[in-house]
């Protein structure tokens, strides 16, 4: 599989000097062998009797803290709601 990088460095907006190109060509080379080595998983969860995994039960935990306790922390609050900068004109 031939990778471009110089392709690939344009569609990501990133600027990448000439010297380095084959540098991170092998890289790219390198991850996508490993990753085409991984094996198939199974949509199932298979337990060995050897090694047993036990997941626990996922439980949402809610009103652990209070909406005061958690402003108590922001920097600046106003009305009730955190003041953050302006990220957009």
């Amino acid at each position: 599989m031939n990778i471009d990088i110089k392709h690939i460095a344009k569609l990501s907006r990133l600027r990448i000097e000439d010297d380095k190109i084959q540098e991170f060509e092998t890289q790219m080379q390198n991850i996508v062998n490993m990753v085409e080595k991984l094996p198939d998983i199974e949509d199932e969860l298979v337990l060995d009797e050897d090694n047993p995994m036990i997941l626990r039960e996922d439980v949402a935990v809610t009103d652990k803290y209070t909406r005061q306790e958690l402003m108590s922390n922001a920097p600046q609050v106003k009305a009730g709601c955190l003041v953050v900068p302006k990220t957009v004109e």
